[in-house]
């Protein structure tokens, strides 16, 4: 009987967030409001008090917010923290005697039952409480003993023990014997808001030599940043940029042959010239890299390298560390493949070797040189090719030192396992949004996204392509589908990148029969013009320069999506939690037609009555509209501009707020 705490009669469970049953934090980031939710209740009809405890990664003390009662037990409550790094949320939950007492009092009255006993038992409880506060706080309660002993008339007791500062200090301190703890302590892992909001451009920077025979420096590229901050993007993403491989290394379009010429893919790592840790010589020099960087602060963009963990033949490391290498009877290292797929120019580590610590160590030393570079951002190849046990060791010895490094996990794989790398730390993933292209198809997995607990650990970061994905949707659909799935990609999801020059410039030629783009970057040194006739480049930076300006566009879980009477036409709020920012975002998501539908505003939820019109603006295409009503009409042609980006104007708190957008 000594382990049974019988006074506790408060229930807790059900707790959500709680991903695998605290084993995993949830996701969040500094000032991000934080809801979450328990089944609480108890025997009897008494009332509870509940609150949600939370500690700050850089307090040592716990603070406290009250919770809700919603329906059917379920409680409800918020929190936000303030710094970077793992913090900590917990329950606690009590029976509230006082006005468990209050409510008894009111209907012992009504039924006309003697109350002075009650009275009596209300000045005990006063009492009682008195003893745990500090000396002027239970001044005040004998004060107000005194008062509830001398008053007559039920009304103004009653309006006695409604008294605001009675109620908050019976409030505090509740006997510690009644108070239920909820038993695990929860983790949040607090990331800086780039990894919340963000806008990636991807690049190689070979392809921008001064003249199509010479190969791009760091140097050469500086002159790019100032047109990728004018597009909008804060974060430019590199390919890996170190020495490539000569054994076995790939021509033009992944041919097995090569030319002498071919620069081969830079996924292929390592050479006589260095490894993971060396810059390729054709690219410059490790200071040529810190200037480059230096020089996108200026722009305010952020570097992001690629992560890849693999070699190619002639990497310092197979001769160096054989045994970090799986070797075959005929003593030739085993290449990497994924049959019928063969990638003859890139060994895999053998991550079961004996020697696994030393392996895992210089890996890690990887990341935090270019950590010491000032890099903070990673983009990782492939991860869920590696040991899920590695990336959960890495990352969160990582960040326990440099909090501010963001993980971003390419990996294009089964969904349980691209969730459960999210909930081993990476900070953004990758997602099937690239071939999502139906009404339904949409809708159904960005609710997935967004509406289940996936919501809570995985950060979604939508590219309408790669380097290795060019879909069939942008294969066929011409200028109109990169400026749909550049819409969506940017409005659904809060982080989204592209591909570029060949995103903007929509490159649509692919491999016949395949996902490949035709003369891919990956294996050659592209040529771009890119002020050719058709870029995107400006309506790009409009659309960014919209995700800067409205706040519901800085997140990814406030969307909603509505009715609309033509399945092409796909209609969605953004919205921000004071409704201030209210978004209508229609897209037809058919490139080749004009469409045409009724679509369905939830006016009463904007608090707006049947019969009053209220004005718009879209955003976009830069006009005004007047509706009335729920349901209005809409045409979209794909060919002039294929998605409106409403503002709810009757939202806005002040007049001048509109003429701002215009």
């Amino acid at each position: 009987m000594s382990s049974v705490k019988g006074q506790q009669r408060v229930v807790i469970g059900n707790v959500h967030p709680n991903i695998n049953n605290g084993r995993f934090p949830i996701k969040a980031v500094p000032q991000e409001t934080i809801k979450v939710k328990a089944d609480i209740f108890s025997d009897s009809h008494d009332i509870i008090r509940a609150i949600v405890l939370f500690k700050d990664p850089q307090k040592t003390s716990w603070s406290f917010s009250p919770m809700e009662q919603l329906v059917n037990d379920q409680w409800e409550g918020f929190f936000s923290l303030n710094h970077l790094g793992r913090g900590y949320y917990t329950f606690q939950a009590w029976i509230d005697h006082f006005r468990t007492w209050q409510k008894n009092l009111e209907k012992r009255y009504a039924a006309g039952e003697d109350i002075e006993p009650d009275i009596q038992i209300g000045i005990r409880l006063i009492k009682d409480n008195s003893s745990k506060l500090c000396p002027d706080e239970a001044a005040i309660l004998a004060r107000m003993c005194e008062q509830l002993k001398d008053t007559k008339g039920f009304d103004k007791i009653l309006d006695l023990t409604q008294d605001r500062t009675l109620q908050e200090l019976m409030a505090k301190a509740p006997r510690e014997q009644l108070i239920t703890n909820y038993p695990k302590v929860l983790p949040v892992l607090v990331e800086r808001e780039r990894a919340g909001f963000s806008a990636w451009y991807e690049f190689f920077p070979r392809s921008w030599g001064k003249t199509s025979e010479k190969h791009g420096t760091f140097q050469d590229c500086q002159r790019l940043l100032p047109e990728i901050a004018k597009m909008g993007f804060d974060v430019v993403y590199l390919p890996p940029i170190h020495p490539i491989g000569i054994t076995n290394r790939k021509g033009k379009n992944n041919s097995p042959e090569c030319e002498p010429d071919d620069p081969g893919s830079p996924w292929a790592i390592g050479s006589a010239d260095g490894g993971h840790t060396t810059i390729h010589p054709q690219l410059g020099t490790l200071d040529d890299f810190l200037d480059f960087q230096s020089k996108a602060r200026e722009y305010n963009l952020e570097i992001a390298l690629d992560l890849t963990f693999q070699c190619s033949m002639d990497h310092p490391y197979i001769s160096h560390h054989p045994e970090w290498f799986f070797w075959r009877p005929d003593g030739s290292v085993q290449y990497a493949e994924n049959p019928p797929k063969k990638y003859q120019d890139v060994v895999h580590f053998h991550f079961e070797t004996h020697d696994w610590p030393s392996l895992w160590e210089e890996l890690k030393g990887i990341v935090l040189f270019w950590i010491k570079q000032g890099v903070q951002i990673f983009r990782v190849d492939n991860p869920h090719t590696k040991p899920f046990v590695f990336w959960e060791w890495l990352i969160r010895d990582i960040k326990d030192s440099y909090p501010e490094v963001i993980f971003l996990a390419e990996a294009f794989t089964r969904p349980k396992i691209m969730y459960h790398l999210a909930q081993i730390g990476f900070s953004q993933s990758y997602t099937y949004f690239t071939w999502r292209n139906s009404k339904n198809e949409i809708m159904d997995y960005v609710q997935e996204l967004t509406q289940s607990q996936v919501k809570d650990f995985l950060r979604p970061n939508f590219w309408p392509n790669t380097p290795d994905i060019l879909p069939e949707y942008l294969q066929f659909g011409d200028r109109p589908a990169f400026i749909i799935r550049l819409i969506l990609a940017a409005t659904l999801s809060s982080n989204y990148g592209i591909y570029g020059p060949a995103f903007e410039l929509c490159i649509n030629e692919a491999l016949p029969g395949s996902e490949d783009y035709k003369d891919s970057e990956k294996y050659q040194i592209r040529q771009w013009d890119w002020d050719s006739p058709g870029n995107l480049k400006e309506l790009i930076a409009k659309v960014n320069h919209i995700r800067r300006t409205c706040p519901a566009l800085q997140a990814t879980q406030n969307i909603e999506f509505y009715e609309s009477s033509n399945d092409y036409l796909l209609f969605y709020c953004k919205a921000n939690d004071n409704l201030d920012n209210i978004l209508l975002i229609v897209v037809n998501i058919d490139p080749f037609h004009t469409q045409r539908g009724q679509i369905k505003v939830p006016i009463e939820k904007f608090g707006i009555s049947p019969k009053e019109p209220y004005l718009l603006y879209d955003l976009l295409g830069e006009e005004k509209y007047a509706w009335c009503g729920q349901w209005n009409q809409i045409t979209i042609d794909p060919h002039v501009l294929p998605a409106h980006i409403f503002l709810l104007y009757s939202h806005l708190r002040r007049e001048h707020d509109f003429d701002y957008f215009m």
